[in-house]
């Protein structure tokens, strides 16, 4: 072991924008979220119950907070902007923290440190953005559930998908793979418009792909 590599977790998310922060975090809390490999994060990553006040604050308490934060900032003023900034940056101690953590327990096994749902600093100079997945189809085989069918993208660490609701594009889900992404929990009756997104590469995220809808019975 004295040989092994070391690699080390990437702080990138630090240099992408909020939009691109809180889609990088909802794939590593749904990552080591029940992960053996990591059982005892420093930052909680969902609520815990009961709730224990002797513990930080958790990731997914602090993603949500920062999506309403920086929602709020688009029209707002100097005080909705300084509201975004302080989410933001609340969101990177718990991200640093359990990052530094990941490192600590899987800086020798790449592997296990993708797992987690970070990523290792890249020593390929030549990284460039991912292309954008592709919806090839949308089954409706069970009730209230579409299984969405995407390309799948070199180098994708997971898929990021959304539905069209009350007009906004608002994020559903995360998923390890693209071939059959199931939706479930959708209204009979409606038609649902969804798209998606692969997450990694050297913008943290590809363009959304073009919508697909499909009526849900």
């Amino acid at each position: 072991m004295l040989n092994a590599k070391v690699s080390r977790v990437s702080l990138g998310y630090k240099f992408q924008p909020v939009t691109v922060v809180v889609a990088i975090l909802g794939w590593i809390i749904k990552c080591m979220t029940g992960n053996a490999a990591f059982p005892n994060p420093p930052v909680p990553l969902v609520p815990l119950v009961p709730p224990d006040p002797t513990k930080p604050v958790d990731m997914t308490t602090r993603m949500n907070a920062l999506q309403v934060a920086a929602t709020n900032a688009v029209d707002g003023g100097k005080a909705q902007t300084a509201a975004k900034n302080a989410a933001l940056e609340f969101v990177f101690e718990g991200m640093d923290a359990n990052a530094f953590y990941v490192q600590t327990i899987a800086r020798t096994n790449l592997p296990l440190l993708l797992a987690s749902g970070y990523t290792a600093v890249s020593t390929n100079r030549s990284q460039s953005p991912l292309d954008p997945p592709s919806i090839t189809g949308i089954d409706n085989d069970t009730p209230t559930q579409l299984d969405v069918h995407l390309t799948p993208i070199t180098n994708a660490l997971g898929y990021e998908m959304q539905l069209l609701i009350a007009g906004v594009w608002t994020t559903v889900m995360f998923s390890s793979q693209a071939r059959t992404v199931s939706l479930t929990g959708l209204t009979t009756g409606t038609v649902q418009q969804v798209r998606a997104r692969a997450i990694g590469g050297s913008t943290g995220q590809s363009a959304w792909s073009m919508p697909g809808s499909k009526i849900v019975d």
